[in-house]
């Protein structure tokens, strides 16, 4: 694909730009991707709010803390506009295709809003000032995916998510993601394998697969995929190009739903070393009438069986979840059985949420809403059995020497990681001391560690 050349009106040679992304991993691929065509038009990207030109801020309102987040650091960063060097402030994603034309009115410090289908107008948002006070929404069904020739700003250069389908064709009760990013639309297959191979290419350690619904990949292509079948073509991938399996060690893939996911895809999980043994599958509870209620096709008994599956498939699988509480018409039955799920199947990783209510998603109109306090309460029951779980699980690693991917150096000879069992931002951390060696670790390399010490959900250990 050829490179773009943007009309010399919204090039902005010598201007500074900042930008802050809010929201999940598939939000921060969309920010990555704003940046390279910003950066191929000319701005220069600063970490410094205080001297950008231009601030964008990518917001996220999945739930209404995060709309509140987002709200907050728009607000936040407006303030440039009076104290510092910034002109224009532009908000994407979410949060103004959620709200939409109320939200020009709600916010008027802000210049454009750009709603998820129009990230493709990102540059002409933030240099032509002819757009002002409006909110830019096309159809989020008719918004293009990403080409992998499209420049990618890495917030890591040795990890990259990698978006391999936009969208969701499920219809939870609680969600508001299909009515913001439309149905879901699987990237083609060469399409995904050009992007990964030229990020592998770039150096990058570790990929990242991510979507609202991973495991339903390719399952709308014609001809139907399998996500099986692309894990094993990335498998394959190396620096140069050829078929070299050993090239780069971790392929992760997080956002999956047990009711898309095909065992084909355990098999991959199992057949290749570079794939890391890490099953991400959000349950979101295992009562079958609040499911039911949540609009979830699958049932406590199918769970039981999928993740005994995976075991027998993957003996060294590492589980990870997440539920939410305190949904509409939860009682204290319908949580003493998420709560003995949780003690029975025993995940590795186990995230909480308590309900989150608004006016403009299906539960709403449920009745018997749980009181907020009773919720909370049964989130931290939750998080503290679990809390005894992850740290026996953690127990058995002292003693075995692991690899772990350096990601800060954190001074005094520590050092910080992940294994291939702790995925970014959502898990605990290695801490790696090399006060013993004088072995140099380099950020964004691989280290062996000697595992002496465990935490509830980080682990400690010296240099091997």
């Amino acid at each position: 694909m050829r490179r773009k050349e943007w009309p010399s009106r919204f090039r902005a040679s010598g201007q500074k730009l900042h930008l802050v992304s809010l929201g999940c991993a598939k939000n921060q691929v969309d920010s990555e991707v704003m940046l390279g065509r910003l950066k191929q038009a000319g701005w220069t990207i600063t970490n410094d709010p205080e001297e950008a030109h231009t601030i964008v801020v990518n917001t996220c309102s999945f739930i209404q803390p995060a709309a509140e987040e987002s709200i907050d650091t728009i607000v936040e960063l407006a303030e440039y506009k009076k104290a510092g060097s910034c002109r224009r402030l532009v908000v994407t994603g979410c949060l103004p295709e959620r709200y939409r034309e109320q939200i020009v009115q709600a916010i008027p410090e802000v210049d454009i809003f750009l709603g998820t289908g129009a990230f493709d107008q990102i540059v002409q948002a933030a240099g032509d000032d002819r757009l002002a006070r409006e909110a830019i929404l096309p159809d989020p069904e008719l918004a293009c995916l990403d080409h992998p020739s499209a420049s990618r700003v890495l917030t890591a250069p040795h990890m990259a998510y990698l978006k391999i389908a936009e969208g969701c064709s499920n219809r939870c009760s609680y969600c508001i993601i299909p009515k913001l990013r439309g149905h879901h639309k699987s990237q083609p297959l060469e399409v995904v394998m050009a992007e990964a191979q030229e990020l592998v290419s770039s150096g990058v350690k570790e990929l990242v697969l991510v979507a609202q619904d991973t495991t339903a990949y390719g399952q709308d292509l014609n001809p139907p995929l399998t996500l099986g079948s692309l894990i094993s073509g990335l498998a394959g991938l190396s620096a140069g190009g050829e078929r070299e399996p050993k090239f780069f060690p971790w392929i992760r893939v997080l956002y999956g739903n047990p009711e898309s996911i095909e065992e084909s895809f355990v098999r991959s999980v199992a057949d290749h070393a570079q794939v890391c043994s890490y099953f991400d599958l959000p349950i979101q509870h295992a009562s079958n009438r609040i499911l039911k209620r949540m609009g979830r096709r699958y049932t406590r008994e199918k769970l039981c069986r999928l993740f005994r599956r995976i075991r027998e498939m993957v003996p060294d699988a590492v589980l990870r979840t997440t539920v939410i509480l305190g949904f509409p018409g939860e009682t204290d039955l319908d949580f003493q059985q998420m709560l003995d799920f949780a003690e029975e199947i025993r995940f590795d990783h186990l995230g909480v949420f308590v309900y989150s209510d608004a006016d403009d998603i299906p539960s709403h109109r449920l009745r018997q809403h749980v009181p907020r306090g009773v919720a909370q309460d049964r989130y931290d029951q939750l998080m503290s059995t679990q809390m005894d779980i992850a740290a026996e699980k953690n127990q058995k690693h002292i003693g075995r020497t692991l690899q772990v991917l350096i990601e800060e150096d954190l001074g005094s000879h520590l050092f910080a990681g992940r294994t291939c069992f702790q995925a970014p931002e959502v898990d605990g951390v290695t801490y790696v001391n090399t006060g013993t060696s004088a072995l140099p670790l380099t950020i964004g390399g691989f280290a062996r560690a000697r595992i002496n010490d465990a935490m509830e959900y980080d682990l400690m250990g010296d240099v091997a």
